[in-house]
C-alpha cells in the first residue's frame, strides 16, 4: 500500500469511528484549554483597566495635593 492511498478500512463504520481513538480531541489538555472561554482575553482587559485606573488616581491624587 502506498502513502497515497491511504489505510484500506473492511469495517464500514470504522472511518467514522476513527477520531473518537485520536489523542487530540479527548486529552487532558484539549479538555481544559476549553474550560474556561475567553477567560485570557478578560483577564488582560481587567489588567489593563487597573492599571489605567491606578495610573488616573496617581496624576488625580497628585493634582489635588499640588492644588491645596
Amino acid at each position: 500500500m502506498s502513502p497515497t492511498e491511504g489505510p484500506l478500512y473492511r469495517d464500514p463504520w470504522a472511518k467514522r469511528e476513527a477520531w473518537r481513538k485520536t489523542p487530540q480531541f479527548f486529552s487532558n489538555r484539549a479538555m481544559f484549554k476549553n474550560l474556561f472561554p475567553g477567560f485570557g482575553i478578560a483577564l488582560v482587559a481587567f489588567t489593563g483597566y487597573v492599571i489605567a485606573d491606578n495610573v488616573y488616581h496617581r496624576n488625580e491624587a497628585q493634582e489635588n495635593a499640588h492644588g491645596h
